[in-house]
């Protein structure tokens, strides 16, 4: 992330580990399995996440393991005979890095450093290393620099000598001045307020431009989902753009807005945003806060589920767990459950296997689609339309020839049901027209309107 300021202000303290070497790093996977845990994962499929995670960063992955934990250990996590087994395979595979599936406290980190003899990162590190690879815009750097100086700095313990010196005070009583730990967190907080100040001049010009998007009152429609669910290639086949898709973790960091036609010609804007993932740190829920923002002000969720994966109910969960903590629900806003990828299911099994489907939640609608073929987007544009249809009401209004820019509104900013026939002076619209845009239909129509 570096590469991607000029800043004279970067604070010391620890440095990003992957890709420093010119090399593949050779890497070791420890997925710990912990007794009693409260999960809805089963524990293969978390070991696939966490090699899909880990491959999201190019390293060689060497050994992928799952361990057994009856009991988490304050200083290791994971037993003696595991951690004895863990430095032998170091040894023996000459690793350089093992990634473990847990959030580790910075002790756990420090005591396997230094009983195994590899660098060693958690889920959150790791997840953190991908966000930071991915970021593409200032705003998303922006976001994912501040997440991890916040992660960082809860790593600042006495774990490095570096950090236990002294810097000498001014003046004969001066005292001892600050230990290198006090500056490394000075320097790191500096940096933080730093990039909280910035990101606040990015929410306000994001709030501009939402609000110019308000002004013409346009539905928003947003695109959430676990990452890999397929969301960006939806949105792609949807809109037509060229967002970067591919089977990757977290191909997308950065929203995308575009506007769309309705069947009925009805104008919507619809946002992708970053995927979600299972224990999603909190860090960077609240950094990329600015940018979830898109959800919160939709009008529709298409809420995407992979429905070939075998996790994707659990998958789904946890969606719904990051949503809540941005205030969003099923109460609040009307959810669209996509059911993407029905292309990778058996053809002969594939109606059997959409009927076991449950959706997570209450939703307005379930639409099976495929982004990669183009079956079910007619129907998803359909669900869409008649969600957004739900709370709308329909009048019928006259318009004069004359008066063209008034048929323009009207296809721009509601649904056209039915056109009567032309006469001489004009023509009535049966149109429907929803909360957001009724004072300004009123408004513009008056005298013109009348139930349907």
């Amino acid at each position: 992330m570096a590469d991607n300021f000029d800043d004279e202000d970067r604070p010391g303290g620890p440095q990003q580990f992957i890709d420093q070497r010119p090399g593949p790093t050779r890497v070791g996977l420890v997925v710990p399995d912990v007794r009693g845990s409260a999960t809805t994962h089963s524990i293969e499929m978390r070991k696939a996440e966490f090699e899909g995670l880990a491959r999201a960063i190019r390293v060689e992955i060497v050994f992928s393991q799952i361990v057994k934990v009856r009991e988490v250990k304050p200083s290791t996590f994971v037993g003696g005979g595991h951690v004895e087994d863990l430095k032998k395979r170091v040894e023996a595979d000459s690793i350089e890095l093992l990634l473990v599936d847990v959030a580790l406290s910075p002790i756990q980190q420090r005591n396997l450093e230094k009983e195994t003899g590899a660098k060693v990162l958690d889920r959150t590190a790791l997840i953190l290393e991908i966000f930071g690879e991915r970021a593409a815009t200032r705003e998303g750097v922006l976001q994912v620099e501040l997440a991890h100086l916040n992660y960082q700095k809860s790593r600042l313990v006495r774990s490095w000598t570096h950090l236990e010196r002294q810097r000498g005070g001014f003046g004969f009583l001066g005292g001892p001045g600050e230990t290198q730990i006090e500056s490394d967190r000075r320097l790191l907080e500096e940096r933080i307020k730093l990039l909280d100040e910035r990101l606040e001049k990015v929410k306000r010009s994001r709030g501009q431009q939402r609000a110019s998007r308000e002004a013409v009152q346009f539905p928003i429609v947003a695109l959430v989902g676990y990452t890999n669910a397929g969301k960006s290639s939806l949105f792609n086949r949807v809109t037509g753009a060229g967002v970067f898709a591919e089977n990757l973790l977290f191909a997308t960091l950065d929203t995308t807005v575009r506007k769309i036609a309705l069947p009925h010609g009805r104008e919507v804007m619809i946002s992708d945003t970053v995927g979600f993932v299972a224990d999603l740190p909190t860090t960077l829920v609240a950094a990329f806060r600015a940018t979830l923002e898109e959800v919160t002000e939709a009008d529709v969720i298409l809420h995407v589920r992979d429905v070939a994966n075998p996790d994707h109910a659990a998958q789904a969960i946890d969606v719904l767990k990051v949503l809540g903590e941005l205030g969003v629900s099923a109460e609040k806003t009307p959810i669209i459950e996509v059911w993407n990828k029905i292309d990778m299911l058996d053809p002969d099994a594939r109606s059997e296997a959409l009927q076991t489907i449950t959706p997570a939640g209450s939703v307005a609608a379930t639409v099976p689609v495929s982004a990669q073929t183009g079956e079910g987007i007619d129907a998803l544009l359909a669900a869409i339309e008649a969600t957004l249809s739900a709370t709308s009401k329909t009048y019928k209004v006259r318009v004069p020839h004359v008066n063209g820019a008034d048929v323009n509104w009207l296809y721009g900013h509601a649904e056209i049901i039915d056109r009567g026939e032309p006469d001489e002076e004009g023509q009535t619209y049966e149109v429907r027209v929803d909360p957001r845009h009724k004072a300004a239909f009123t408004e513009r129509f008056a005298g013109r309107i009348e139930a349907a």
